[in-house]
């Protein structure tokens, strides 16, 4: 045997799951470039208020509707307040919604999935449940359940965290259904698996066999919809402030910035189309990554 092949005989038996899964990430040259670009997103809108230290709210009256300065680098609004502070602000809060709600969404899809999957009992009731979900109007039963427990929550939790609790609440409670069916289909097809058989004719207990068998096999798709839910919970948030029924006025969002400088098109171009750039980049990465990762984690597509 050549020194050759036995180098190449050693790096296979050192191969591992996650190091082919990342070799095949960092070949796709979307989900790489949405990686970058969502990376430093998320860097800009954590250590930017510490370097661009103004107040996303306070209202200097005097420097109102300025143009782009060493001051202002993105010029200040009508009310005088700093753009670049508040599109960092709204930054902060959007991706905070994305995620949180990303997190109720894929907990109960991957729960719904499983249970209707592995239990034949349960999987009528949970996909009719399902089915009645998808059938509903989204975004008008989300802006229902806004207007008509906005007030509460408020009074009880104060006026940004009361609406960011409903907002992420409603957008993980009304987006977990197509989670739910990609598990439920995967647990399906690996519950006649032979190593879940044998677990089953040694007496394994249901809930060990999930957790120990079921669950590590069914992490593709759900690490797939947790970059494409993130996507969609920000799409969500930034259409329900641009209604006028998110977060606060005084309280910046991607979404509610566009919606409060609309009027401004024509005078300051840059005001709403600035914040509109900052969602589609934001959307567009993530989705590029959700697209590496679902080739990435098809073994079909490693060569495994």
């Amino acid at each position: 045997m050549t020194d050759a092949a036995i180098v190449e005989q050693g790096e296979s038996a050192h191969r591992s799951l996650w190091g082919d899964v990342w070799v095949q990430f960092r070949s796709h040259k979307g989900a790489m470039a949405g990686t970058i670009i969502f990376g430093l997103i998320c860097l800009l809108v954590a250590v930017g208020p510490y370097i661009h230290t103004i107040d996303a709210q306070y209202l200097d009256y005097r420097a109102k509707n300025a143009g782009m300065s060493w001051a202002h680098p993105l010029g200040t609004d009508n009310y005088g307040r700093d753009m670049f502070a508040q599109i960092l602000q709204g930054g902060r809060t959007s991706l905070a919604v994305g995620l949180t709600a990303m997190v109720i969404s894929l907990v109960i899809g991957t729960l719904v999935g499983v249970l209707a999957g592995y239990f034949r009992w349960l999987d009528g009731p949970l996909m009719r449940l399902t089915d009645l979900f998808l059938a509903l109007p989204l975004l008008p039963l989300l802006l229902v359940i806004v207007m008509l427990f906005r007030d509460t929550l408020r009074a009880a939790f104060g006026p940004e965290t009361g609406i960011f609790l409903l907002i992420v609440g409603v957008i993980g409670l009304t987006s977990w259904m197509q989670t739910a069916r990609i598990v439920r289909g995967d647990v399906l097809a690996l519950k006649e698996r032979e190593f879940v058989l044998a677990a089953k004719s040694i007496g394994t207990p249901p809930r060990r066999i999930i957790s120990r068998h079921v669950m590590p096999n069914v992490l593709s798709p759900i690490m797939v919809s947790a970059t494409l839910g993130i996507a969609n919970a920000i799409i969500t948030e930034s259409a329900v402030s641009f209604l006028g029924l998110g977060f606060p006025p005084d309280y910046p969002t991607w979404g509610q910035l566009v919606f409060q400088n609309q009027n401004f098109i024509d005078l300051h171009p840059e005001r709403p189309i600035i914040p509109a750039i900052a969602i589609s980049l934001t959307v567009i990465s993530v989705n590029f990554m959700g697209d590496g990762l679902r080739d990435a984690l098809d073994p079909r597509i490693r060569g495994r």
